[in-house]
């Protein structure tokens, strides 16, 4: 006598929510993976001296949003 399962295919609802699940993940670490550029390109630009900044035509209080656009992509204004 022969028997068979087909134990392989996931519920639907199952399956939903694994890949709910793993995009909220991906999204957590990329959202992470931002913020971590953003603080570093702020920490280094706040770092320099004023001379520098004013060398690279920088004016301290353009260092967020320079960060920001580093990081996210987009213009902070």
């Amino acid at each position: 006598m022969a028997y068979y399962n087909d134990i392989a295919g996931r519920n639907d609802l199952v399956e939903r929510m694994l890949g709910a699940g793993a995009r909220f993940l991906n999204n957590v670490a990329e959202r992470h993976a931002m913020r971590r550029i953003y603080n570093t390109t702020k920490a280094e630009l706040r770092a320099l001296s004023g001379r520098e900044l004013a060398d690279l035509g920088i004016h301290p209080s353009e260092i967020s949003s320079i960060a920001w656009e580093a990081a996210y992509g987009v213009d902070a204004s």
